[in-house]
């Protein structure tokens, strides 16, 4: 079925199966595909002054308006990389009758200056091709030329004069005009340049907004001296700058002719992206994120209708997420122009609102840049003049994202030439019928990146293991911006023609360098490129991101050896020990290995607890005696373990500084810190203790701490030396019949079922034992025997109960080691009324319910002592009389309330 051009506009190029506007003919078109050489790769120049540093924020603008929000100057100058890379951040201009151009880019601490380099083009007559010669400042650093203002210039807009006597002259002459945009001002230069002198620039005026934003700045190509202002309040700005020349003023403040245009109907959250003039003077093209509109100023009433909405997408595209997101003119003649969405790339025209002429889907990521060329501009210089109808009649469009530095070339023209004279050829010239030339390639824009799969798949590994507060933009060379020489430059540069033509690219880097390299045009992408495919790919550090102020501070990096803990980990650490164990000991040692007076201390203190290398009962029974505090049932298991351990191997987890090896840090000797076995019996891992007083530098103000410090052996370790001491043996290894999380969990089993049956319980603290372990010899172990076991309290935390829609959600974790609190309840002691003078701290027993140890002398209380916690005691009962809580808790374990 025959359909009318219209209707084969609606399907996308790239998105349906043979789509009817795609256009494949290599014997017509040729080669369509352009691949960088990498022997043509050229640096130029290289200077920090090129990379757009990020700095503090300048001073704000001279007078304060109360709507300033837009355009405060924190909100001009943008710290994250994304607004970086909105932009072409390379300009040039080519100076007439002269093999010779300048190259425009922002410079200065905040990219607030015009930056420019002269680039000439000189024969070196071998033979061999010519290269640049780059002119730069006296310095040997770039031309710069400031705005008067510290905003961050975001756009720059060259435009040549028509006619202009160049280097002829021996005088300065005007070569070209250019606009700088910042998010809130405008300037305007005017180029000169003079043989054998250095190019200058002038800046002509400049306006600043301060009620809103500067989207898009742009120069008429009807008259040369006009340029027209978009804002982001939609708002339209006219400036003519003859007027401005004729009084011979420079460098003051412009008045630009607000337009008259009125936008029907709220925005609401899209955005402007830029305008155009079309192929009148005073006929603009608007672009918005959801609209293109034509603004027809002719007349005494300024019209505005509609090209192009992103509804018309909704065939290929959600129209919920989908917007526009760049626009561009395409063609000198002011007709047609290009539109980029999340998705479809969209070729326009004005005389055709509603109906695009042709839709690309262009795979790109948010792309921020297009820009429209002739064919002829990319295939100059050929030998071979086959295609050259195709050259001059074709188009190209570069759509592609700075930040991801993906870009794509999509080709179009006419329908194929027919002999002249015949229907079809008559037919083509009244509908002229635009066609996409073969489906869109990739352009290499860096040209130094192999695009095979091995180097994508590595590129992309390397991107996921970059830790999630760096990004891998700040890890990689980006290319900022780029120019296309035209074909009379490129032609210059050139020792010999190429088959199919190409064109050269100069292009400016994130790291600062300037380059040029020669693409050719070629049947195939090349997707392996053999100079870049050996070399390791890996990322370094972007200097884009980096500060102009030197670093400060010392670049040391530590070395912490954690084997052991990497082994724990893993679940290998028994392995790793036996290892260390077979090999010798090739460290220093000290003459004594053991101070045997340390470990007397260390005895003395475990026996006060009630266990040593006698014990007068056994281990689980002194771990429940030493319950004073609400301890949980994982806390309580590792007091089992440190209870079950020999004497042997606790004297070997605890000792003083002078036993202790000094290690290297920082070219200095330090001792390693640990805590202090408290005075206090209680057991190890020895919870709430006074850290250690000790120095890295004894003096005689710091004398060596000679206390009981430890563990500095960890559990873990000591538990698996336990087992070799036990005859661990290595196919009990193989077999894995030791594992420290599996000793645990026993532990924490046995802790479980003897609290079950020697504790009060409340209702919601029920005990689960998932791993069932036969405790019928332990239980007697536990309750030592003829020794009457002391009363516990085991209950479950309010703040830790769950309600029932957090059940039903199932979004709390919980895990009764560490949920289920236990705790000794003391023996009330009744006092004597004549013995005043023996009652101490324990009086404080009736007024808590668990066991309070004082870690201080004992003092006996005297009348006013005992007068005190009377007082003491009554407010305490007026508080448990007001306290549900408190009150449930006691009636629920019948705890008796104390009598004031």
């Amino acid at each position: 079925m025959e359909l009318s051009s219209e209707w084969k506009s609606v399907f996308p190029i790239s998105s349906v199966f043979t789509p009817p506007l795609l256009l494949s003919s290599k014997q017509v078109l040729g080669p369509l595909v352009f691949n960088p050489k990498p022997q043509s790769l050229t640096h130029l120049f290289s200077s920090s002054s090129l990379i757009p540093h990020s700095s503090p924020p300048p001073p704000p603008p001279p007078p304060p308006l109360p709507r300033i929000s837009l355009i405060t100057p924190d909100s001009s100058i943008p710290n994250d990389a994304t607004f970086l890379h909105n932009h072409n951040r390379l300009s040039f201009l080519n100076l007439p009758h002269s093999n010779s151009l300048l190259v425009f880019f922002p410079t200065g601490p905040n990219s607030e200056q015009v930056g420019f380099l002269l680039l000439s083009i000189n024969d070196s007559g071998s033979g061999s091709g010519s290269g640049f010669h780059i002119r730069a400042a006296k310095d040997g650093d770039v031309f710069r030329e400031n705005t008067g203002f510290e905003y961050r210039i975001l756009n720059i807009a060259v435009k040549p004069f028509a006619n202009s006597a160049g280097k002829t002259s021996n005088s300065y002459s005007s070569v070209g005009y250019l606009l700088a945009s910042t998010l809130c001002s405008v300037h305007w230069f005017v180029v000169k340049d003079k043989k054998l002198a250095s190019p200058r620039l002038i800046c002509l005026g400049t306006k600043v907004f301060k009620s809103s934003s500067v989207v898009y700045a742009c120069w008429s190509p009807h008259i040369p001296e006009e340029s027209v202002v978009l804002l982001e309040s939609g708002a339209l700005f006219l400036f003519d700058l003859e007027s401005h020349l004729r009084n011979g003023t420079s460098n003051s403040r412009f008045r630009g002719t607000r337009l008259p245009v009125s936008w029907d109907g709220d925005s609401g959250n899209c955005k402007w992206l830029g305008c155009e003039f079309s192929w009148h003077p005073r006929i603009l093209i608007v672009a918005r994120s959801d609209a293109v509109f034509l603004v027809d100023l002719r007349f005494d009433e300024c019209t505005v209708s509609c090209l192009a909405k992103v509804e018309i997408l909704r065939m290929y595209a959600s129209v919920e997420n989908e917007q526009f997101l760049t626009f561009t003119m395409a063609g000198s003649d002011g007709f047609c122009f290009v539109l980029a969405s999340d998705s479809l790339l969209l070729l326009c025209d004005v005389r055709k609102p509603m109906m695009p002429l042709l839709q690309w889907a262009h795979g790109l990521d948010k792309p921020c840049y297009v820009h429209v060329l002739r064919l002829s501009e990319l295939r100059s210089d050929v030998r071979d003049d086959t295609y050259r109808w195709a050259s001059e009649s074709g188009f190209c469009i570069i759509l592609g994202s700075f930040q991801s530095c993906d870009f794509n070339l999509f080709c179009y023209g006419p329908t194929l030439p027919t002999p002249r004279g015949s229907i079809v050829s008559e037919v083509s010239e009244v509908f002229k019928t635009l066609y996409a030339w073969e489906l869109p390639s990739e352009l290499l824009l860096s040209g130094r990146e192999c695009r095979c799969g091995s180097c994508l798949v590595r590129e992309e590994i390397l991107k996921d293991d970059l830790p999630e507060w760096i990004d891998w933009q700040q890890k990689k060379e980006l290319v900022l911006g780029f120019v296309i020489l035209n074909k009379d430059l490129s032609a210059a540069m050139l020792p010999e023609s190429d088959e199919f033509g190409g064109f050269t690219l100069i292009r400016l880097m994130s790291s600062g360098k300037l380059e040029s390299q020669r693409y050719c045009a070629s049947w195939d992408s090349v997707k392996k490129l053999k100079e870049f495919h050996t070399e390791l790919l890996h990322f370094k550090d972007n200097f884009m991101y980096m500060d102009d102020e030197e670093y400060k501070f010392p670049r040391k990096f530590k070395y912490l050896k954690f084997d052991n803990l990497s082994a724990y980990l893993n679940g290998n650490l028994t392995e790793v020990l036996d290892s260390k164990l077979k090999k010798p000991c090739k460290g220093p040692r000290e003459k004594e290995s053991f101070s045997t007076e340390s470990h007397e201390i260390l005895c003395e203190k475990l026996k006060a607890c009630g266990f040593g290398r006698l014990r007068s009962s056994p281990a689980g029974a002194t771990v429940f005696n030493d319950i004073s505090s609400p301890a949980s049932i994982h806390e309580v298991a590792l007091r089992r373990l440190w209870a079950g351990l020999p004497m042997e191997l606790l004297q070997l987890a605890y000792s003083n500084y002078s036993e202790f090896l000094e290690v290297l840090v920082d070219q200095k000797k330090v001792a390693l810190e640990f805590l202090v076995v408290p005075d206090l019996p209680q057991l190890p891992p020895f919870f709430l203790r006074r850290p250690s007083c000790r120095s890295n530098k004894w003096s005689k103000k710091v004398q060596r701490d000679d206390a009981l410090v430890g563990p500095v052996l960890p559990l873990p370790i000591l538990l698996t030396l336990h087992e070799y001491r036990n005859g661990y043996s290595e196919l009990e290894e193989e077999a894995g019949a030791f594992s420290v999380e599996m000793e645990l969990r026993l532990r924490c089993d046995e802790i479980k079922q003897a609290a079950s049956g020697m504790a009060v319980s409340d209702s919601s603290c029920e005990l689960h034992d998932d791993h069932a372990v036969s405790l019928a010899d332990d239980r007697e172990d536990i309750l030592g025997g003829s020794q009457k076991p002391k009363a516990f309290c085991l209950y479950h935390p309010l703040a830790l109960k769950c309600s029932t829609m957090d059940h039903a959600k199932d979004n709390v974790f919980k895990d009764e080691k560490f949920d289920n609190l236990i705790f000794k309840v003391p023996e009330k002691k009744h006092v004597p009324n004549g013995t005043v003078e023996t009652i101490g701290p324990e009086l404080f027993d009736d007024l808590c319910l668990t066991e309070l140890r004082f870690d201080a002398s004992v003092k006996n209380f005297g009348p006013n002592e005992l007068k005190y916690y009377n007082d003491l005691k009554s407010q305490w009962s007026k508080w448990q009389d007001n306290f549900n809580l408190c009150q449930e808790f006691c009636t629920q374990f019948k705890f008796q309330k104390q009598s004031t």
